[in-house]
């Protein structure tokens, strides 16, 4: 019987049948038909499905198209934590330095240009509270060959409800920002995290197959000190790469589908979500363990997100959801329901 199993769980989709029909011929010649179809339905079932007997960490639905004609390349998201069921996203490089605010059916409530800064290579946002206020920073840290002057994230208080308008903008300037430099140069980066409880922003590069988490202070220096580089902590080792017939295929869920292109922490410091091209990846902290370690370890894998170029997400504010978009024009706003079997 040993024989047969390990054909059946090494068989292509194709083949199962066969080799289910012949487990049954050979190892269950007395049995009764019906209890005989009930054995080959269950191992039918354990190799299509080897994890099936698992609940799933999540429940994903899409929830609304993003309406708004001006958000074409959502890259960042960020869920307000001064008005419920609002969530912010912005564009990719060269779009304009604005914020859009859309609400859970899609659909825009306004738009916030920040004064005094340009679009180069914004790749991701968050927001937090700190000192009893609200802020969204973006993180304008993409490797953009256009790129003149030096990466950055930019904070900016988040305005209340009553400030905004889809009729018009709202202009607000920046809190101060934070300079992003590495000590090897410079590199291509599209997630950005911050861990209000440590006052830490995350970073972690893109393109290497074990990519590199990095931390900066979250509050600005002060006048006259020197900017700090971003400190690298280690490695994110298990995000799922592409295999040889992905790497074959030039594009975002090929060969590139396990590039990083977002994250975010939860507001309670005991999760952290990163998306890929490929996957969108639930990793767990146990209270007092750096963010480092945890990263390091193998992450719950979620349902795919099935989009052909996944670029954004964010923690609903009390960390039970999950929100992702992609870039391209009324992308899909996909919600994750965390369920009692995550992390």
């Amino acid at each position: 019987m040993s024989g047969i199993v390990e054909a059946f769980f090494s068989a292509r989709p194709r083949e199962i049948v066969g080799v289910a029909r012949m487990a049954a011929v050979r190892n269950f010649p007395r049995v009764k038909q019906s209890r005989r179809v009930r054995v080959i339905g269950a191992l039918l079932l354990a190799a299509v499905f080897p994890g099936c007997e698992q609940p799933p960490a999540a429940t994903r639905t899409t929830i609304a198209t993003v309406a708004p004609a001006a958000v074409d390349e959502s890259s960042g998201l960020a869920a307000s934590r001064r008005t419920p069921d609002l969530l912010w996203t912005h564009n990719d490089s060269d779009g304009e330095p604005v914020l859009y605010a859309i609400g859970l059916d899609g659909k825009l409530c306004g738009s916030v240009r920040i004064a005094g800064i340009t679009n180069i290579d914004w790749e991701d946002m968050v927001s937090f509270e700190l000192d009893g206020r609200a802020w969204l920073a973006v993180g304008d840290i993409g490797e953009n060959i256009t790129r003149k002057t030096g990466a950055a994230v930019y904070v900016v208080a988040e305005p209340s409800a009553a400030e905004l308008s889809p009729e018009r903008e709202t202009v607000v300037p920046v809190a101060w920002s934070v300079p992003v430099r590495y000590a090897d140069g410079r590199h291509d980066c599209e997630s950005l995290a911050v861990d209000v409880r440590e006052q830490r922003i995350y970073l972690l590069r893109k393109r290497e197959d074990e990519k590199p988490l990095y931390s900066l202070p979250l509050r600005p220096v002060p006048a006259g000190a020197s900017t700090p580089e971003a400190q690298r902590l280690g490695l994110v080792p298990h995000i799922p790469q592409p295999n040889s017939e992905q790497r074959a295929v030039p594009i975002a869920t090929g060969r590139w589908r396990g590039n990083p292109t977002s994250m975010d922490i939860a507001a309670d410091g005991l999760k952290a979500v990163v998306l890929t091209y490929g996957d969108v990846l639930l990793f767990a902290r146990k209270p007092g363990e750096t963010w480092a370690t945890a990263l390091a370890r193998k992450p719950v894998i979620l349902p795919p997100h099935g989009l052909a170029q996944a670029e954004a997400v964010c923690f609903s504010p009390d960390g039970r959801s999950i929100f992702v978009t992609e870039e391209k024009l009324h992308t899909q706003l996909l919600r994750y329901d965390l369920t009692q079997s995550s992390p």
